[in-house]
């Protein structure tokens, strides 16, 4: 209230921001508040209680120098107790702060960007309170409103048109292939919230009430009118989303906002950022996604609020388009006309998030992790998005347009010679049959097997619908997905993978100690948690068993990496089994045991393991980085993560003799035997059974059927014994000279 009553006083901005440093430092019990705003693209001390009075509008500092700089880069805020022990601590003589030890500071935020930055200090070291650091981010809100009211910052702070205005290549991460063209259309306009303090929170509190209840009414709405064609995961996609949507937690954070003087708007806007800032501290990935889905609904329920409800859906798409959004929550994709949506660009996004999830069913491609895309993309800017290739073109020259509608062309022109060949079986020039299956995790995925003409499932991932839940899946909820697939592959195998959760893909409802593992890849994940989880992994084989009735089960255990481990898996399916049939319960004709061999020490083990197994599938994606001790996902490994180097290749070799002498069917799942000339190259070490991506059996299908299997057998064994150093470089050239079409 006192803020509100200097912000109404009739002085100069200068003497209100004084009187605001005055009054936060004695709420706060600080010897030190300063306020420094973003000036000719450096931030300049505007007004300070504490330190000394010579430095006002002389102190300046560059986006990323110092704390202050370091808090308007990240947009975070930083609470230390003693500030000079970080690593970006700048010290400025003129200020006399060498005497102040605690530090904490939080953006002055504007339209999303840092416009300044608002810090306190106190001469003893301590951590300032989490209430207290709450109060100065409410206030630092209150601050944005009189700052850009009083024009005390750049203009250029705050705009949204792209600057560059020529042909454009942005990079992104792809989510869902593809390729499109359409016209830029933003997925909502920016809403500026123009008042903060509340003069009536008994009615701003009834506005809250009100929105709330509309928004739930338009998500209930949209659940029900929702149609994929059939049932899956990203129906419990939309359920999950719906309980946010109720969660009392998150409405009672808002009413505590509006109890602290703030508009309803504002409020909204306050809790929005503190959720924000809580994401980026959250290490785990796929709670990070869920954070976005609460995200879209505090857009949603701020342009309820504020009555600014125009959105492109909802104001309707007139050409073809490709949505730009910095993030997306799934009923929001859902409300846009699929006949003009073409494409997503997102600022954020991930593979795991739920929008990518339901943008699949949709059929719509998506590019994800595009870094300031709102403003290098103007509204109504043409684009090319090749999700294949990782790029949109924006406003595109002549000749970029004529070089993507050729690709765009042949590529349904491959696309429909693949699709000719889904009666085709895959069989070499000298009659090698070669199994060709596919890789699964959902529901819907299933019918990759008609479109592709499949030999089957190699690797259905079972925790996919562990992660796409807001709660861990019943034993029934498993039980009748597992059933679903079977029957929609009919005749053809499906091979069910035990959960592979933990580690990099922490369940948010499922506490365990991977999270803090150092390397989560090699931590405490796959079959090492779920044994240590027995009542998980029980449910889980009952699930299996009781589908399959009638049928054979074909169950595989991820991460193996000695006997016992698939001794103990395999018992407990067996206990389960028995326990069914004391009770009278149909049970599968058969049960095949496999596991996965991607810990290279189950390699030295296969004399003792292939004796227990009935079939052994090699992960080739998690296999290579731990021969090469190359994290896959870092760029800077790149070059040493290549799946035709000698040694990778020599190891896969190893494996056929003795897979074959004791009759065990030997298979390769990952991203490996999707690709035509890696496939070639496995096929040539003696490997007959390939688990791909859907997308990929029309390319390695015609590799197949122009391959000769006994001039590529006989030919890698002797690349292999004397190799060359650019291995890759040989197969290229060998395949060129043999006529084998590649992709």
């Amino acid at each position: 209230m006192r803020l509100h009553d200097v912000m109404a006083a009739r002085t100069t901005a200068q003497a209100k921001l004084n009187h605001v440093v005055q009054i936060i430092g004695e709420a706060t019990a600080s010897e030190v508040c300063s306020i420094y705003l973003l000036r000719d693209g450096v931030l300049e001390l505007f007004a300070t209680q504490g330190l000394d009075q010579a430095a006002v509008h002389v102190t300046r500092l560059a986006l990323g120098e110092g704390l202050v700089g370091t808090i308007a880069q990240d947009n975070e805020p930083l609470n230390l107790d003693e500030a000079a022990s970080h690593p970006d601590f700048a010290y400025r003589p003129e200020t006399g702060e060498d005497k102040f030890h605690s530090f904490a500071g939080v953006p002055i935020i504007r339209r999303e960007r840092a416009v300044g930055v608002l810090c306190v200090q106190h001469a003893d070291p301590r951590r300032y309170a989490d209430v207290e650091i709450e109060a100065l981010q409410t206030v630092a809100m209150v601050l944005a409103e009189l700052i850009a009211n009083a024009d005390l910052i750049d203009d250029a702070a705050t705009t949204t048109r792209p600057t560059p205005q020529t042909a454009s290549r942005i990079t992104g991460l792809k989510l869902v292939d593809g390729m499109a063209r359409g016209l830029a259309v933003f997925h909502q306009p920016r809403i500026t919230i123009d008042h903060t303090m509340a003069e009536d929170t008994e009615a701003e509190r009834h506005r809250v009430y009100a929105a709330f209840d509309r928004m739930r009414e338009q998500i209930e709405r949209m659940a029900a009118q929702a149609e994929f064609g059939m049932g899956g995961e990203h129906e419990e996609v939309l359920q999950t989303y719906k309980m946010f949507a109720y969660d009392e937690g998150w409405s009672r954070r808002i009413n505590e906002a509006i109890d602290s003087g703030l508009t309803a708007e504002a409020a909204i806007e306050r809790v929005q950022q503190r959720t924000r800032s809580r994401m980026r501290q959250i290490d785990d990935p796929l709670l990070a996604e869920r954070m976005h889905d609460l995200e879209d609904l505090s857009n949603r329920l701020l342009r309820i609020v504020s009555g600014q409800m125009g959105t492109a859906a909802q104001m309707g798409l007139r050409h073809d388009a490709i949505l730009i959004a910095r993030n997306l929550g799934p009923a929001e994709l859902l409300e846009y006309d699929r006949r003009r949506l073409k494409g997503v660009i997102l600022e954020e996004g991930s593979l795991t998030a739920h929008v990518t999830i339901v943008a699949r069913a949709m059929g719509v491609p998506v590019l994800g992790r595009v870094r300031d895309v709102r403003r290098l993309i103007g509204e109504g800017d043409l684009l090319l998005l090749d999700v294949t290739a990782g790029t949109v073109f924006a406003r595109p020259t002549s000749a970029i347009e004529e070089g993507f509608e050729a690709k765009l062309l042949m590529s349904q022109r491959r696309r429909a010679s693949f699709a000719a060949l889904r009666d085709q079986p895959p069989v070499t020039r000298d009659g090698r049959r070669i199994t060709v299956m596919v890789n699964a995790g959902l529901r819907d995925d299933v019918a990759a097997l008609d479109l592709t003409g499949a030999d089957g499932i190699g690797l259905f991932r079972t925790e996919f619908q562990f992660l796409v839940s807001a709660t861990l899946p019943q034993r029934e909820r498993q039980q009748r997905l597992y059933r679903d697939v079977m029957e929609a592959a009919g005749a053809r195998p499906v091979i069910f993978r035990t959960v592979d959760i933990g580690g990099d893909k922490v369940l948010p409802y499922l506490r365990d100690d991977s999270s803090a593992d150092e390397n989560p890849a090699m931590g405490w994940r796959a079959l090492r948690l779920a044994l240590e989880r027995g009542g998980l992994m029980k449910a889980q084989a009952r699930a299996l068993i009781e589908a399959a009735a009638g049928r054979t089960l074909n169950v595989m255990f991820p991460m193996v990496s000695e006997p016992w481990e698939f001794d103990e898996a395999r018992g407990l399916f067996e206990a389960q089994r028995a326990w069914l049939a004391d009770r009278g319960r149909k049970l599968p004709l058969e049960i095949r045991y496999g596991a996965m061999l991607e810990v290279p020490a189950l390699a030295e083990m296969l004399d003792i393991m292939l004796p227990r197994l009935d079939f052994l599938s090699v992960g080739t994606n998690d296999l290579t980085q731990f021969l090469f001790a190359a994290d896959r996902a870092n760029p800077k490994l790149a070059e040493r993560y290549d799946w035709l180097s000698p040694a990778i290749l020599r190891f896969l070799h190893r494996l056929v003799a003795p897979a074959r002498e004791h009759r065990v069917d030997l298979g390769v799942c990952g991203e490996m035997g999707g690709r035509t000339l890696e496939a070639m190259a496995l096929i040539g070490l003696g490997i007959e059974r390939l688990s791909i991506t859907p997308a990929a059996v029309g390319p390695i299908k015609a590799m197949i059927r122009s391959l000769d299997h006994a001039a590529i057998t006989q030919a890698l064994p002797g690349m292999l014994a004397n190799p060359p150093r650019d291995l890759r470089g040989v197969l290229a050239d060998w395949a060129r000279d043999h006529n084998v079409e590649l992709s």
